[in-house]
């Protein structure tokens, strides 16, 4: 298994097109060009809603080379450029101006849309990551916002840590005495300028991505995060107890009555799930459906596995640019015949009313804390890397899903109905509904995100997400729902 997920690590890497530097890479001497690439601009409360760094009427500078992408930074939509600034190794430089140039009406309007709606750029210094706006508003407590000021940064000053030959950190900080007005439709000359600074560091460059994963590990989130668990485990105990009490009582009392009634009377009329012991393994409608659900649930169920493996091995580390979504894919592609296999495994043995959806609600309590700081990392700006915390809610979410599935089963065999195949499923597959809702709530009360295209970017990506949450906990809860189902009447002897 080890070789497996090393083999596997390599393969999403390589496709990556980027691996963590080892001792020979990313070394310059004084004066060496360092890469720099503009990446993306975009709305910071929309950030799935992204465009090429020069949409927006830039300085273009001349001979302007495009990167080549890996798959998986294509599926992330980076685009990157070579940027218009030049940072060379160990080179200061103060309020260079690189570029002039007048803004013409259409570019100054441009230019200010993009302001009023909070644009950001982001770029990659020595694969380090660089954010900062394009500009501000300035309000000055009025209340009108025809009378709010627009203004451009034309002076970004960067502040580069090296130790010896190797960039460990850089920071870009905009120069908020140096703007260009933006209020009104006219032309405007801007003289856009940059300035270097370079200073020393003791932080080796194997720990220079620290800085990005502790974002998630501080204190107060760490706190949070133990409380979430913590409250998911009590939770899981206590439906466990409660649920294995109930039913080992139920079941023992079941089996006694069975075996008396046996013994006393053959003609005493059988009640209450031995009742209907001869219709319970009777194949399900739709059956073909049935197994295609099953084959889908069974792969993204072990896709997911192999994910957290991944990321609990290091693969998925701060700004490895699409990495994930490569593994998925990769993934994805390679357990399609567990897909195949499971669903005409299921298909031949079956011959090629419903429960308030509330069987759901109980995983997902379990899981409610843990999907805001995923939301906030997948559909915001944080990162995300407590991996082994979300491998754990992952564990509870599929104990907490089984057992309230088995319940629910059990009262319905014990109503003497046997048509338990779908329903074992539906139940199982509930908390994907809850986990959609829940996207309605983060949507409007906890993120700014608005515009007809980050709406249905997220709404869209999110039933698709839901969907495979569906096909995966129903296939969990009708695993342990057939398990069950042989279980108990394995133990009993019918006429």
């Amino acid at each position: 298994m080890k070789m497996l997920l090393l083999l596997l690590g390599a393969l999403v890497l390589s496709s990556v097109g980027y691996v963590r530097s080892d001792a020979s890479d990313h070394r310059y001497k004084e004066g060496d060009i360092v890469p720099l690439y503009a990446n993306k601009v975009g709305p910071f409360h929309n950030p799935s809603e992204t465009y090429r760094y020069f949409d927006l009427p830039f300085c273009v500078p001349e001979g302007v080379k495009e990167k080549k992408e890996a798959f998986g930074e294509v599926l992330n939509g980076d685009r990157l450029v070579s940027a218009p600034y030049k940072l060379n190794f160990r080179d200061e430089k103060d309020s260079e101006v690189y570029c002039k140039k007048k803004l013409s009406k259409e570019e100054v309007k441009k230019f200010r849309q993009a302001v009023e709606k909070d644009y950001y750029f982001q770029m990659y210094y020595d694969d380090l990551p660089i954010w900062g706006f394009i500009g501000k508003v300035d309000k000055e407590i009025k209340s009108d916002p025809s009378e709010y000021k627009y203004f451009l940064y034309k002076h970004i000053e960067f502040e580069i840590l090296y130790n010896n030959d190797r960039v460990i950190e850089i920071s870009a900080r905009m120069d908020p005495h140096s703007l260009v007005d933006l209020t009104e439709d006219k032309e405007v000359d801007a003289e856009f300028m940059y300035t270097v600074k370079w200073k020393e560091t003791e932080t080796p460059f194997e720990k220079r991505m620290d800085k990005y994963s502790m974002s998630s590990s501080l204190p107060h989130h760490l706190e949070i995060h133990w409380f979430s668990i913590i409250n998911s485990c009590v939770t899981v105990l206590l439906l466990t107890g409660f649920l294995a009490t109930i039913l080992m009582r139920v079941l023992k009392n079941d089996f006694t009555k069975y075996a008396q009634d046996e013994e006393a009377a053959d003609d005493l009329e059988e009640t209450g799930w031995k009742y209907i012991h001869g219709d319970v393994f009777r194949f399900p409608t739709h059956n073909s459906l049935f197994a295609a659900s099953l084959g889908s649930g069974t792969q993204l169920f072990t896709l997911t596995i192999f994910i957290f493996m991944l990321a609990l091995v290091g693969v998925f580390y701060p700004y490895n640019r699409g990495a994930l979504f490569t593994a998925l894919v990769v993934i994805y592609a390679l357990t399609s015949g567990i897909a195949g296999y499971t669903s005409a495994s299921f298909y031949c043995q079956l011959e090629g009313k419903s429960w308030m959806a509330m069987a759901g609600f109980l995983p997902f309590s379990a899981i409610y804390i843990e999907l805001y700081y995923i939301f906030a990392s997948v559909w915001g700006h944080r990162i995300y890397t407590i991996y082994s915390i979300l491998f754990i809610v992952f564990i509870i979410l599929i104990i907490v899903t089984a057992f309230i599935t088995v319940a629910l089963t059990y009262f319905q065999l014990a109503a003497e109905d046997h048509q338990w195949w779908w329903r074992s499923f539906l139940c199982g597959g509930s908390t994907g509904l809850f986990i959609y809702a829940y996207c309605l709530y983060y949507y409007y009360a906890r993120s700014d995100m608005s515009g007809f295209m980050q709406t249905s970017f997220f709404f869209g990506y999110m039933a698709c997400i839901c969907y495979g949450f569906f096909l995966m906990l129903g296939t969990v809860g009708f695993r342990a729902a057939l398990f069950f189902v042989r279980h108990i009447y394995r133990s009993i002897k019918c006429e």
